[in-house]
């Protein structure tokens, strides 16, 4: 069976790499059949970032994505969290130092500092194995004295070779690694460390994560090969860029999930996006619903080239989404948004969301485009003016000063009904229907841009409220063709 894990640091928000990393491990068990293992990595307690775990979990859930199992058998599933686990790494790594893989290491802080002190790029520091040739005498009397001490791996002479799903086949010489510590001096495992004694206990069969952690893959597989213990299949992931051609970074300002959310965005157009961050289906579809991304998801789409995080895209992408909206999910969504703009008491909600539905990117931008209902707004008469329409202040003016008498004429205030009854008088005119349409719309709205047309806009307002509009848009004109 597919085993995946997601196994995040709770040092703080959940970036993008993180969640599509999460996605894409859901993926791949779900199209498999097989289990989706969630895996709170806290051993470093010094990075551990309050609340981080309830991100994760608030995250994951508005993301859709749900793990399978979880130490809480028989309730609701919890993850596992490595700090609880913690008694299972120090007889692990004591069984590679019995195998001559491990060893203790006593140096101290002082001591190691000194070594990097003598290498000029300090990110070139290895340690010298130093403890690696100490007496067993020697040992047991430090061990019984209490000193502290890390337990460090033993890299192998040789080369390590491995397949990665992405990337291929990875080749690097052993002499190019470090003797990593595996376990603290606090007693508590290192990440890599924990990483593998995890994987091969939660039996996971496919390890998903960023391309940065190629280089420490040859360590846990030297790990594997020490413990004699299967070496799962590796599928690691590009790089995302920001449209700077950076890497994400919540420090450069690019946002987190709980971020885009809190900015409008929908989970599910954010998912959406992030699934194709690296994983193409083979065609040109662009929205996928998660049960379509579990059908579609395969190994073979993923690429090895960067992926850009395109937030122009995710906006329309969002809109897009909001357009597919059922009509009540929309308004359920839209009205306390409409109900902060639209005060006006017997104002249809329900229309009016309807009416924004296909013309917002975002959800709480719906109020913004009906604001002039409660109230006409200050505008100029140059908004009058529309070459497209071939309407000028001059003919606006002409147009309305006719429009007036014939609406405040009409019994019947239904749209249909002013719809046909302004045509017949576009017609008797002998005018386009733009040049009447665009002032009275124009007048009512005091706007550049509208959520409907000019009739829907007289039913909104209805008669009265409608005519005193027109007629301040004519005192407007009148007083600027003066």
């Amino acid at each position: 069976m597919v085993r995946t894990r997601f196994a995040p640091s709770p040092t703080g928000f959940m970036h993008i790499g993180n969640l599509r990393t999460a996605l894409y491990e859901y993926l791949m068990a779900k199209a498999n059949g097989g289990k989706f293992i969630l895996r709170i990595e806290d051993t470093d307690q010094e990075r551990y970032v309050e609340g981080s775990t309830e991100v994760i979990f608030k995250t994951l859930k508005l993301a859709g994505i749900f793990h399978d199992e979880g130490p809480d058998v028989g309730g609701p599933f919890g993850p596992y969290v490595q700090s609880q686990r913690k008694n299972n790494y120090l007889d692990y790594a004591k069984q590679l130092v019995e195998k001559g893989a491990a060893y203790y290491c006593f140096c101290d802080k002082e001591r190691l500092d000194s070594l990097q002190e003598s290498v000029e790029e300090k990110s070139q520091a290895k340690y010298d194995r130093h403890c690696l040739s100490l007496p067993a005498q020697e040992i047991e009397a430090k061990l019984e004295a209490g000193t502290p001490y890390v337990i460090r791996q033993r890299i192998p002479d040789g080369i390590t070779e491995f397949h990665d799903e992405v990337y291929g086949e990875i080749r690097v010489e052993n002499k190019e690694m470090e003797d990593q510590i595996l376990i603290k001096s606090d007693g508590l495992p290192t990440y890599n460390f924990a990483n593998v004694i995890d994987d091969h206990l939660m039996e996971i069969t496919h390890v998903i994560r960023g391309s940065e952690y190629l280089s420490s893959t040859p360590k846990y597989n030297l790990l594997y090969e020490a413990f004699g213990w299967s070496i799962p299949t590796y599928i690691h992931l590009p790089l995302i860029l920001n449209s700077q051609g950076e890497k994400l970074s919540k420090r450069k300002g690019d946002a987190s999930f709980e971020d885009l959310i809190e900015q409008g965005y929908l989970p599910e157009a954010v998912v959406n996006l992030i699934a194709l961050l690296g994983w193409s289906p083979g065609d040109n579809r662009e929205f996928f619903t998660m049960e379509e991304l579990i059908q579609a998801f395969n190994t073979k789409g993923l690429s090895k080239s960067p992926a850009v995080f395109d937030l122009q895209k995710l906006k329309w992408m969002n809109g897009e989404y909001i357009k597919r909206m059922a009509p009540d999910e929309y308004f359920d969504k839209a009205r306390p948004h409409l109900e902060e703009s639209v005060k006006k008491p017997d104002a249809d909600l329900k229309r009016l969301a309807e009416m924004t539905r296909t013309r917002v990117e975002f959800i709480h931008e719906c109020g913004s485009l009906l604001d002039f209902i409660d109230q006409l707004p200050q505008y100029s008469t140059d908004l009058f003016i529309h070459k497209k329409m071939k309407t000028t202040k001059e003919n606006s003016l002409e147009n309305l000063e006719k429009a007036l008498p014939f609406l405040e004429g009409q019994d019947d205030w239904a749209e249909q009904k002013l719809h046909d009854k302004i045509l017949e008088l576009v017609q008797q005119l002998g005018i386009k229907n733009g040049q009447m349409l665009w002032p009275i719309r124009t007048a009512l709205s005091g706007k550049p841009t509208t959520p409907c047309g000019a009739t829907e806009l007289l039913g909104v307002l209805g008669k009265e409220e409608s005519l005193v509009r027109i007629r301040k848009g004519i005192e407007m004109l009148r007083q600027d063709l003066i």
